[in-house]
C-alpha cells in the first residue's frame, strides 16, 4: 500500500516549566519533539519535526482521535499539525551539488584576497539570473 503525502497527527504544545519556551510532542510518533520560543514558533517548526521522523517508519502510525489525546492531557493545548511528505521529500533530496567552475585566474585571485565566498557567490548570481 503506498503511504499517503498528507498526514495529520495531535500534537501536544506545553510551556509548563519550559521557561515560556513551547514544546511540541506527538503522542503516536514517540521521541518526535519540536519547539519554538513562542506558540506561533512552534506550531510553524512543528511540521518539520514530523518530517524528519516519519520517513523511519515502515508504515505510518496511525494518529489517535483529538479529543482522546486531549483527555490524556488536561490544561495543555493540543492540536492537529498537518505535514506534507511529498514536500518533505523533496526538500531533503535537493541535496547541494559540487560543481567545477572555469574563471579567469585573475578573477580568482582578486575575489580570495577579498573574502568572497566563490560558492554562495555563485549560488546567488544563478538566483538572480533565473528569477528566483
Amino acid at each position: 500500500m503506498k503511504k499517503p503525502n498528507y498526514l495529520v497527527y495531535p500534537a501536544v504544545f506545553d510551556n509548563v516549566d519550559n521557561d515560556g519556551f513551547y514544546t511540541v510532542t506527538f503522542p503516536d510518533v514517540p521521541d518526535t519533539v519540536s519547539q519554538g520560543e513562542t506558540l506561533e514558533e512552534a506550531v510553524q517548526n512543528a511540521p518539520d519535526a514530523l518530517a524528519v521522523a516519519l520517513p523511519d517508519y515502515a508504515s505510518y502510525p496511525k494518529p489517535t482521535p483529538l479529543e482522546q489525546v486531549r483527555a490524556n492531557n488536561p490544561g495543555l493545548l493540543v492540536s492537529l499539525v498537518g505535514v506534507d511528505m511529498h514536500d518533505a521529500r523533496r526538500e531533503i533530496s535537493e541535496a547541494i551539488v559540487h560543481e567545477n567552475v572555469t574563471i579567469p585566474k585573475s578573477l580568482a585571485e582578486e575575489a580570495k584576497v577579498t573574502g568572497i565566498n566563490f560558492s554562495e557567490t555563485l549560488t546567488e548570481a544563478l538566483e538572480a539570473k533565473l528569477g528566483m
